[in-house]
């Protein structure tokens, strides 16, 4: 944690870039630059934040993605596809770069007697502690920003939980005053900023934002008895109410990073297989029609046909080849192209957890909401709503099922698709036991059963070693995936 605590005060420096500068992944310029003021504005750290937490969501995404099978490695027996310990130190900082960052927002803010910047610090803090939480547990963070402490505790996974919590409620209450001696500057939001219009709604979507966030959370923990579906229900009618309003960020150095892996791709780089997983649930078969998402997330390989690759055995034989004939992550996709935000969430994800939280009690709001996620994950797709491979997916009885016939599995199916690449994907594998049609563990997986959790990074050991939680199994389940 010493290095993340110096990197508060350096990135406090750095922080005062305004939009022009942010397509500069970690601002690494601005040092140099000797008309670059010394001093943090309101506007600048929100820029440097609001950038951060939208790359903290590609890195993250990447991370889980061989995981829950929608990428996988051209290689046998990789890493990641096999489960084996890696050392994401990089992440790890990255994460509390940006939390150190909104931590400094957040006492600027309060300087300033500004309750909307404070309450979008209180939301960013709250999303990228909970990316840490869900990757690992245990993790440092009520002394975590203290610069006195060079060695702080690790706090309790639950209790990481519920400070996450307590910061979106903060939020909130933040975000519905009117009354901020300084008001959100939409030219500096890159979460929000380009779709505002006027800049007074600009706090409205980020209380739509927090109550999604929390909206996930409260969700999370449908395995355990602290489960309520009614506050789910509750918050999620705060939340989005249409894709207009979905959390993601869109600027970059050149390009999205998920373009990037595709680029690389595309010049023999190797990276971004997508797992045939994710390609066989979306060409169809016994559960499910052929889905026209398919043509709006990847292409056709150099055969004219959809292909996967199966995780941990590497590409198909005779391997080791770049003749294209498997499918991968695409530039072509407006989930993946070059302008493409990286989302946050997204109001399909909500549909899905609507659908879930209502499930047990009204049927069929929980069932208008399974059809309202899949609409809306077509729309985010660019999918004609004339398309007849649309309508015929949707009339299909395998997707249509009614009410009545309405199952977890289909919800949790759906929103695997809808979540594409969100590190949330990884959560709703593990609450659902990885129970996805054919779902199997990957070829040469070094472990008996999947992966529920991350090995500590070695960068946090070297610093904080005496508080890093004993290791355990990467088989063992968070608190709330008991």
């Amino acid at each position: 944690m010493q290095k993340i605590i110096k990197y508060t005060l350096f990135s406090a420096l750095m922080a005062t870039v305004a939009l022009q500068g942010c397509k500069d992944s970690y601002f690494d310029k601005l040092t140099n630059n000797p008309n670059q003021v010394a001093v943090p504005t309101l506007p600048g750290l929100l820029a440097d934040v609001t950038f951060k937490s939208g790359i903290n969501s590609y890195n993250v995404g990447s991370i889980v993605a061989p995981y829950v099978q929608y990428t996988a490695n051209p290689s046998a027996s990789a890493a990641g596809d096999t489960y084996q310990s890696i050392d994401f130190s990089g992440s790890w900082d990255q994460l509390y770069f940006a939390m150190a960052d909104a931590n400094e927002l957040k006492k600027l803010a309060v300087s300033q007697n500004s309750s909307e910047y404070k309450g979008v610090a209180d939301v960013l803090i709250a999303y990228n502690l909970t990316l840490v939480n869900d990757l690992w547990g245990d993790v440092p963070f009520s002394q975590a920003f203290d610069i006195n402490n060079l060695f702080p505790k690790y706090d309790k996974q639950q209790d990481v939980y519920n400070s996450a919590m307590t910061l979106l409620d903060e939020g909130i209450a933040e975000l519905s005053k009117t009354n901020s001696a300084v008001k959100l500057q939409a030219a500096n939001d890159l979460i929000y900023g380009k779709i505002t219009g006027v800049v007074a709604n600009e706090r409205l979507y980020w209380i739509k934002f927090a109550y999604a966030l929390k909206a996930r959370l409260l969700n999370k923990v449908s395995k355990t008895a602290a489960y309520n579906p009614t506050a789910v229900l509750a918050a999620l009618s705060n939340a989005f109410s249409s894709n207009v309003e979905d959390a993601g960020m869109a600027t970059f150095r050149e390009r999205n990073p998920w373009a990037g892996v595709a680029l690389s791709n595309s010049q023999q780089s190797l990276g971004g297989w997508l797992s045939e997983q994710l390609i066989d649930q979306l060409k169809g078969g016994n559960v499910a029609p052929s889905d026209p998402r398919i043509a709006k997330i990847t292409d056709k390989t150099i055969n004219n046909v959809y292909i996967g690759t199966v995780n941990g055995a590497g590409n198909r034989l005779p391997g080791a080849n770049t003749t294209k004939d498997e499918c991968y992550i695409s530039q072509n996709s407006p989930w993946t192209n070059d302008t493409a935000p990286v989302y946050l969430v997204t109001y399909a994800e909500l549909k899905f957890i609507e659908a879930e939280a209502a499930f047990t009690t009204d049927k069929p709001r929980a069932y208008a909401a399974y059809l309202a996620g899949i609409n809306a994950n077509m729309d985010k797709l660019q999918v004609p709503a004339t398309d007849p491979e649309r309508i015929a997916y949707l009339a299909d009885s395998r997707v249509a099922v009614g009410a009545a016939a309405l199952t977890k599995d289909l919800i949790f199916r759906e929103k695997y698709i809808a979540t594409y690449l969100n590190p949330e994907a990884w959560n709703d594998a593990r609450r659902f036991d990885y129970k996805y049609k054919d779902f199997t563990l990957a070829t040469n997986a070094v472990l008996t059963d999947y992966i529920r959790r991350l090995d500590y990074p070695q960068g946090e050991r070297s610093k904080n070693g005496n508080n890093v939680p004993v290791d355990v199994a990467r088989t063992t389940k968070l608190w709330w995936d008991q």
